[in-house]
Parts: structure tokens; C-alpha cells; sequence
């Protein structure tokens, strides 16, 4: 005997009603980290990261290991009921950490939408300097 959910995909069994939520993408260098809040940023309900995917410390930050952290998230995120994302990607940022994101954010986001979660926006919340703290590297700057 077939069950409801063998014939029907996930998204219409939920009646047309999207339920969105925030998935949060640090992108670094070394590391790819993934939480997913609700909409109003409270309350976490997905977390997952690079490192907890691979062994290697220098494969954390790759793509691989962002898709992995992404397909864990989302299996925990689907049984909570969410069907629809707004995607926050960050890099390190500030008056010393580069401005731009690992390779692990693109991955991520096209990992959301392969695993078929609604992407709704894209926002880029990189934190830029605003001439407050003084850079590093003494007055005459670093000499390679």
C-alpha cells in the first residue's frame, strides 16, 4: 500500500505556503560556516560547517565541504517545515580580513537550490571599515 508521501512531491504536500528562513554563509579562507535562523534571526535552527564534514583541516574552506554542510542542514531544515531561503553571504571583512568570500559560498548557494528550498534573496553583509581602527603594518606599510 502507497503512502501519501510516495506519490506526492514534499512541496505540494505544504498547500502553496512558502515558510522562509535566513541561511547565514561565512565564507573564509579556511572555513565555510552555515546557520540558518528565522526570519527574524533569533532563533537557530540549522548549523553545520566545513570542518564537520572532512577530516583534513585544508579541505574545510572547499566547495566540497560546503555542499556537504549544506545537504546536512537541509534535511534538518525540511523537517521543521522550511521551504523557502534568504541567502546572507559574508566574508571576514573589517579593517584587516579580506573583503571578498571563499570558494565555499557560490557552493552553498547552489547546493540550496539543487536540494529545492525557494531561494528568495541574495544579500552580500560583508562588514566594511568605516576608517575607525588603524591597519596593520607600521607607517611605512609592509615591505615584502
Amino acid at each position: 500500500m502507497k503512502q501519501a508521501s510516495d506519490e506526492i512531491p514534499r512541496q505540494q504536500m505544504t498547500s502553496g505556503r512558502i515558510r522562509w528562513a535566513i541561511a547565514h554563509i561565512l565564507s573564509t579562507y579556511n572555513n565555510t560556516i552555515i546557520t540558518v535562523t528565522d526570519v527574524t534571526g533569533m532563533e537557530t535552527i540549522a548549523r553545520s560547517s566545513g570542518g564537520q564534514i572532512v577530516k583534513q583541516d585544508r579541505l574545510e574552506s572547499s566547495p566540497t565541504a560546503a555542499m556537504g554542510a549544506v545537504k546536512k542542514i537541509a534535511e534538518i531544515i525540511r523537517d521543521k517545515g522550511v521551504t523557502g531561503l534568504y541567502i546572507r553571504v559574508r566574508a571576514r571583512g573589517g579593517h584587516n580580513g579580506p573583503g571578498n568570500p571563499g570558494a565555499g559560498a557560490q557552493a552553498a548557494i547552489r547546493a540550496f537550490s539543487r536540494s529545492g528550498f525557494r531561494i528568495g534573496k541574495i544579500e552580500e553583509v560583508t562588514p566594511e571599515p568605516h576608517n575607525g581602527c588603524r591597519m596593520k603594518g607600521g607607517r611605512r606599510g609592509r615591505r615584502v
